[in-house]
């Protein structure tokens, strides 16, 4: 199906959910429709998730085109886009990325959002790359590093715009560990497989008790956060 974005599929209880766009995986409005819609049958039928992108690219992050309209553009897509990285942090179950290559701006707030995160070796960049590209980040995008990148790397990753090596991105706290890229999906499916044999009530509510003041703080500063949000500034 031509306008089909995500793949879904169920393997021993984790649900492998692929982003294809056959390009960058950019982060639309359909994207993220397609998302929403694979994490409501994962958690219907699933024990844990496993997200993905195709070799080389896992996310290039938002929709450029539509960021770059103008600023309300921006913002609508932004406040759309809160509710999947909200999902993903709080999600029921067990989150694994599986960093298929690339992941910049909102592809690496992806990575962020998940319980366990898994790159791959290779020439590949992870990192927000907001300031270089002239757009603040916003609250949702602060917090989010503020939590999960390390303490050390935290200014340098956000201020500066950096850009992580896969080893790299270890160590500033983007990911977990890495592989080698033709072991990234059975590694990921490993992984998905032994945390949701975990008890989901204790781990929902766990997880609620680790993340629900960061969840609720982002989305209760939402809307004043966007009313400021510049949005793009220049070229």
């Amino acid at each position: 199906m031509a306008d089909a974005l995500v793949n879904y599929t169920e393997n021993d209880g984790v649900a492998l959910i692929q982003m294809n766009d056959g390009k960058v995986n950019a982060i639309s409005y359909q994207m993220l429709d397609q998302l929403m819609s694979a994490l409501d049958r994962a958690e219907e039928s699933a024990n844990a998730v496993v997200l993905t992108g195709q070799p080389g690219r896992f996310c290039a992050g938002f929709d450029l085109k539509t960021m770059m309209a103008s600023p309300q553009s921006a913002v609508d897509l932004l406040t759309k886009g809160c509710d999947l990285y909200m999902r993903l942090y709080g999600f029921s179950l067990p989150v694994i990325i599986a960093c298929s290559g690339h992941a910049v701006a909102g592809g690496a707030l992806l990575t962020l959002c998940g319980d366990q995160r898994i790159g791959i070796e290779g020439d590949f960049k992870i990192g927000l790359n907001e300031v270089a590209i002239k757009m603040p980040l916003p609250v949702l995008a602060m917090e989010l590093a503020r939590e999960r990148l390390s303490t050390a790397a935290l200014p340098t990753a956000t201020l500066t715009a950096k850009l992580y090596a896969p080893d790299e991105a270890v160590r500033a706290g983007y990911l977990d560990s890495v592989v080698a890229p033709d072991n990234l999906i059975a590694h990921a499916l490993s992984v998905g497989k032994e945390l949701g044999q975990l008890d989901r009530r204790a781990f929902k509510e766990t997880k609620r008790r680790l993340r629900g003041a960061t969840i609720a703080h982002i989305l209760e500063t939402l809307e004043a956060d966007m009313a400021t949000f510049a949005g793009p500034v220049g070229r």
